[in-house]
């Protein structure tokens, strides 16, 4: 059963048609890949999916709940989106990190911010302070960075922040672990990193959608890959049906370029 579907999501901005009836679904534990130039609406699709941006057609369903739907105005209300946005983790391309907090407070940011809703937050804050604690040092020494805890973003390489950020995304558990360009703002041995963490929870079958530039890490790790061109998906299938057999002329030229660097 398919944990994300996706069925004629549009968006506009003014009388830009930025993303044009996207549908795709998306089983538990495998990875989507999403190619293609740049401005072909890769970045806007995953901030709908976020509820970052709000989607002006089409519905959006987590594990057979709706979370969006045009059609239905109670899943277009705020109070609603606020709390389905927690359904994804998203990691952005250039870390987004509190440059006031330290890593570790980085990745219980959230969570606290969440719990203090609890109704019996004040009779409990120094027990749920603590398990937040132990869990966002738990993450981060998955991340390999049990001696960066305590730095703050600007003593953190790129790589260490992007994994820091990573961290942070899977804190509130999300069914779905989102990365926009993780890798672009990095150079290539910072980049290795980033990619080796990504397969790391690949190989714990962590579900995710991954935009991309890496075309052979994209490839290696893919359950599923999509090519959007000009706000449309042109073509999806399984990475060999896309990077060896790839349908459309313009699916060629992309590759094409890539390969050639």
């Amino acid at each position: 059963m398919a944990i994300l579907e996706v069925e004629h999501l549009s968006k506009n901005f003014e009388r830009t048609e930025v993303l044009r009836d996207i549908s795709f679904s998306l089983e538990k534990g495998k990875v989507l890949s999403i190619i293609g130039s740049s401005g072909s609406g890769k970045t806007t699709l995953l901030r709908c999916l976020n509820f970052l941006e709000r989607p002006d057609g089409g519905s959006i369903r987590v594990n057979g709940e709706t979370l969006f739907d045009i059609n239905d105005p109670i899943t277009t209300q705020e109070a609603e989106i606020r709390r389905k946005r927690l359904h994804f983790g998203l990691v952005f391309q250039s870390f987004n990190l509190f440059p006031q907090y330290m890593a570790l407070g980085n990745v219980m940011l959230a969570k606290e911010l969440l719990e203090k809703e609890r109704p019996d937050y004040k009779s409990k804050k120094k027990e749920i302070h603590a398990q937040i604690e132990q869990e966002a040092k738990n993450l981060l020494d998955q991340m390999g960075l049990s001696d960066r805890m305590n730095n703050y973003p600007h003593q953190l390489s790129g790589g260490q922040c992007q994994r820091v950020a990573i961290a942070r995304a899977l804190a509130l558990k999300p069914d779905i672990l989102c990365f926009d360009e993780p890798t672009s703002a990095l150079d290539p041995e910072l980049t290795g990193e980033v990619l080796k963490v990504i397969q790391s929870l690949a190989d714990q079958e962590t579900t995710m959608i991954i935009v991309t530039h890496e075309m052979a890490f994209a490839r290696d790790v893919s359950s599923q890959v999509i090519f959007m061109d000009d706000g449309c998906i042109l073509e999806q299938g399984t990475p060999e049906d896309v990077f060896e057999n790839p349908k459309e002329e313009r699916t060629r030229q992309f590759l094409s370029r890539y390969t050639k660097g």
